[in-house]
């Protein structure tokens, strides 16, 4: 998030900050309990039973989505947080 994008928000009350003088203040544990409440709800997987009278049909239908690998997420949320990562090192293969 870029600093004008994060002062917005302080400003509008969306993310937890203050402003005793000049600067806005952010304590590292508020921003944490913040950026936790942003992760989506975990849902219970609905019980199917084969036979009965069930809405959810099964389809072999194609559709688009993706998965975000782990490092990339966590490379994210260290940038959000501000914590140094170390460089990782790349697998070199020889043709």
């Amino acid at each position: 998030m870029s600093p004008e994008s994060l002062r917005r928000k302080a400003k509008a009350g969306q993310i937890p900050a203050a402003k005793p003088g000049k600067q806005w203040v952010f304590l590292e544990e508020d921003l944490v309990d913040w950026l936790r409440a942003q992760y989506p709800q975990r849902r219970q997987a609905r019980q199917v039973t084969v036979g009965g009278n069930n809405p959810w049909h099964f389809t072999s239908e194609a559709r688009p989505g993706g998965y975000v690998s782990r490092p990339h997420r966590e490379s994210e949320y260290a940038a959000l947080l501000g914590l140094k990562t170390e460089r990782k090192h790349r697998s070199i293969t020889t043709a």
